[in-house]
């Protein structure tokens, strides 16, 4: 069963995935919460087969098994191509009638700003921009790492704290307090001990993502190389941003830059009254902000700008900004159920290029 212009929205990243099932007046009637999404490691069936389950007790919870749209963001749809593969492999599950597959930083940006004009950059694990303006026109990078010309990210900040405080302990690089709080943070008394360490896996190389934190600590400190590492995130979050903004021709018009994800929503205060900073020199007419909202809610009101739904639906998704238990009609149960954990609960390229593939 369906409802008449109802909506599927999905913001599946590489940790965890939210769906949203939402009326077409914009009443949240379902959301649920799923696991990670990986198509690189897994391929694109198994990634998808890993929504499937979020997607049927959000379904279930709601009342419906077929949607007229599906608005779905997800992470390393980074080019074209693998857009067009997701957004097949999702027409094929027969969730909706349409269907719009956007890379997630879309879903950050549109749920940090009030129309789909603006700018976002995301730094969490990795680091990417995208921007929009309302006529469809966008901007976006590749965004698949250093082969792409990034640089930074949680990841990439705590591989470059590693890399300094290494030679500093053995002589080839300038002295840094890094060669001891970062082994410290592990118990361990040097450098040579963290690099055997990781090296052998006696720490989990996934572990070394709780380093971006003591490199801030660390720069906080006044540790010069920290700082310096840091002032580096500040500079390449303004570049993309100008970049973007300068593509969309929105440099010298007043316009949201939103700063979303991990590292950049901790709101570290070097890195962020520098970015502010530079942005005032460089692009004075951007508005920085920011974003706090779920980015599920960015796929739901992408979702309801794609069906031409009224203003008013878009206000009325607002209680995804604080989902919790119990606020919308119907209630569901999962595997792991409890809030922000496998249950279903009620209420992201050089050139430019299309940002969504559509099918139906």
């Amino acid at each position: 069963m369906g409802l008449t212009g109802t909506l599927l929205a999905v913001d599946a990243g590489n940790s965890k995935t939210d769906v949203a099932v939402v009326a077409a007046d914009g009443e949240v009637l379902a959301t649920a919460r799923g696991g990670a999404f990986r198509p690189p490691a897994v391929g694109v069936e198994r990634a998808v087969d890993a929504l499937a389950d979020a997607v049927a007790r959000a379904f279930a919870a709601a009342g419906v098994t077929f949607v007229e749209h599906v608005s779905a963001c997800l992470a390393n749809a980074d080019l074209p191509v693998e857009e067009e593969r997701l957004a097949a492999a999702l027409h094929a599950r027969a969730w909706g009638a349409s269907v719009d597959v956007r890379n997630d930083t879309f879903a950050v940006l549109r749920a940090g700003v009030d129309e789909p004009r603006g700018v976002a950059v995301v730094c969490g694990a990795g680091v990417n921009c995208v921007g929009m303006r309302p006529d469809g026109r966008t901007a976006r990078f590749p965004a698949v790492g250093r082969l792409s010309g990034d640089w930074g990210g949680g990841w990439g900040l705590a591989e470059e704290a590693l890399w300094h405080a290494a030679r500093a302990e053995d002589g080839r690089g300038e002295p840094t307090e890094l060669a001891r709080t970062l082994p410290a943070h592990f118990g361990l008394a040097s450098m040579y001990a963290l690099v055997e360490a990781l090296h052998l896996r006696r720490i989990e190389p996934a572990r070394r993502h709780e380093l971006t934190p003591v490199l801030f600590a660390t720069a906080a400190g006044g540790d010069p190389i920290a700082r310096a590492i840091v002032d580096r995130q500040a500079d390449e979050v303004v570049a993309m941003a100008v970049v973007a903004l300068t593509r969309l021709d929105l440099l010298a018009e007043r316009t949201p830059v939103v700063l979303g994800g991990s590292v950049l929503a901790a709101r570290h205060p070097r890195l962020d009254d520098r970015i502010r900073e530079l942005l005032a020199a460089r692009a004075p007419e951007a508005v920085p902000r920011v974003v706090t909202a779920r980015p599920v809610l960015g796929a739901v009101l992408l979702g309801l700008d794609r069906t031409g739904a009224a203003p008013e639906a878009h206000a009325r998704a607002g209680p995804l900004r604080r989902l919790s238990p119990g606020r919308c009609r119907a209630t569901g149960t999962g595997p792991g159920n409890r809030t922000g954990s496998g249950g279903v609960f009620m209420g992201r390229g050089g050139a430019l290029h299309p940002d969504r593939i559509k099918i139906g």
